[in-house]
Formats: C-alpha cells, structure tokens, sequence
C-alpha cells in the first residue's frame, strides 16, 4: 500500500516554528506549523462626498428621490437601472429570467475647486462624460435639465457643495461680469444695494422696487428705454409720439362728422381689378 502524503500548504501563508537539534532528521510533514496574521488595522475608507453635506442648507432637488432602484439616490448613476430580461437557450429556446445590474463604480475623483478627492459612486457612462468635460467639477456645474435629473440627489448635494466654494463664485462672478450683469447681491452682508446703479441707489430705490417696477411694466405692455437719451433722440421721440396723437384726433374727427352728416364712413375696396 503506497504511504498517503499530506496536502501541503503555501510556504508564504506558514511560519516554522523553532525546531529541536534533532529537526534535520526530522520529515518535513511532521513539522508544526502557525499562520501568520497583521495587528496593523486597515486603512479607514473615505465616506462619500455626499454625505459630508447637512440636507438641512441643501435646497430640494427638483425632482425628487428615486421609488425605483434607490441605490441611485446613493451616486451618480445619469437615470441607470436594474434591467429585467430573459436568456434563451440556443438550441430548444428556453428562457429563464434574469436581471442585468448597472457597471457601477466606487471612484475618488480630483476637485479642483474643493482642492480635495470626491468619492462617489458611479457608472461608467458617467466616468466617461466626466473624462469627456474635463473633470467632476465640470459635470456637477452642468446647468440644462437633463444634466440635472441625471445628477440626483447625491448628484445634486455635490453641485450645492462646489458652488459654495470661492474658486467657483469668483468664476461666477467673471461671466456675470463678462455678460454686462451686475454683480449679485449677498444676503445679509453688507454693501447689498451696490448691484443697483448710483442714480437709482440715490432715490432710496432697493431691488425689489426695480423688479416690481419692471413687472408692473410688462404687465401694462409699455416699452422699455435703455439708456440715456440725446437731445436730438428726444426731439425725435416726441416727435413720433405727437404725429400718432395727431393722426388718432383726425380719425376720430372724420367719424364724428360723417356721424353728424348722416353718411357712413367710405370703405376701401381691397378687390383687385380682373
């Protein structure tokens, strides 16, 4: 009968225990063995970005928590779902029911504006959309509505986050600059009434007096003049202005006296000659 032999087990997973003088004469198999196990504890995991925010100063997502797959609510998944289907067999069609999940990812991607790693999860659609922008940042600030439905609510947490940094409102603040806007108003902080101009800044007037100003206008469908007027431009508006009141008194006056004569205003014959 041939001798049975032990499994062995991988060197690297063993630590040989200090062995007798008489341990060279000694089979290998009969050596007592301890497996070796690390005290240093595993690096801690970084929580999700989205997490760090308080939902009590994050306004409400316009759209809403997911009902369906609420593992979305948790990333950046851009409206991906567990999918239901059927496999069929080749060779006598039998289907059995199966379901495809998301190609999710956990990634910690750069912030230049927070100057830090983002952790989050995400599918690789997203990864590559934020590739093809150049960066999270990038992404998060996408402002059309499908952009912003494809964030979701942990999507969205992130986009409050960044816009709350100073890199972002100084980049906000150049293309309000760039767009000939004045520059928004803060708060509560002081100096609220600089976006106004110094004429109207003058008069007591605040914003919310302009805006009323302005609504009240629409409302009655007056026109608006932008810009100060020259003299020559103001001769012409009241110009205009006189010859239209003029020619409204002369109509008026040609009905009252075919009214007084009895005969019925001339109509125009629209009809074209044969």
């Amino acid at each position: 009968m041939r001798p049975i032999r032990l499994p062995t087990t991988p060197s690297r997973c063993l630590r040989l225990t200090p062995s007798s003088s008489s341990s060279s004469t000694t089979s290998p198999f009969l050596q007592t063995t301890a497996r070796t196990f690390s005290s240093t504890p595993a690096p801690p995991r970084q929580k999700p970005s989205y997490l760090t925010v308080s939902p009590e100063v994050v306004p409400d997502y316009p759209y809403g928590r997911l009902r369906w797959y609420k593992q979305a609510n948790q990333g950046l998944f851009a409206g991906s779902k567990i999918r239901f289907g059927n496999t069929v067999a080749e060779k006598y069609r039998n289907k059995s029911r199966t379901t495809w999940l998301p190609n999710r990812h956990v990634k910690r991607l750069w912030s230049p504006s927070l100057g830090a790693f983002i952790r989050t999860r995400l599918t690789a659609r997203v990864l590559h959309t934020i590739d093809r922008l150049g960066g999270i940042d990038e992404y998060l600030l996408g402002s059309k509505a499908r952009r912003i439905k494809d964030l979701g609510p942990a999507g969205w947490a992130l986009r409050w986050k960044i816009i709350q940094t100073p890199a972002i409102q100084r980049r906000f603040a150049l293309e309000r600059a760039a767009l000939g806007l004045p520059p928004k108003e803060v708060e509560g902080g002081e100096g609220g009434e600089a976006a106004l101009p110094s004429e109207l800044a003058a008069e007591g007037l605040t914003s919310e007096d302009v805006l009323n100003e302005v609504d009240l206008m629409l409302k009655n469908d007056e026109e608006f003049m932008i810009g100060a007027l020259q003299e020559g431009e103001v001769i012409a508006a009241e110009t205009e202005s006189e010859a239209v009141e003029g020619a409204t008194q002369d109509s008026r006056d040609i009905d009252f006296n075919s009214e007084e004569l009895g005969q019925e205003r001339p109509k125009e014959d629209n009809s074209k000659p044969l």
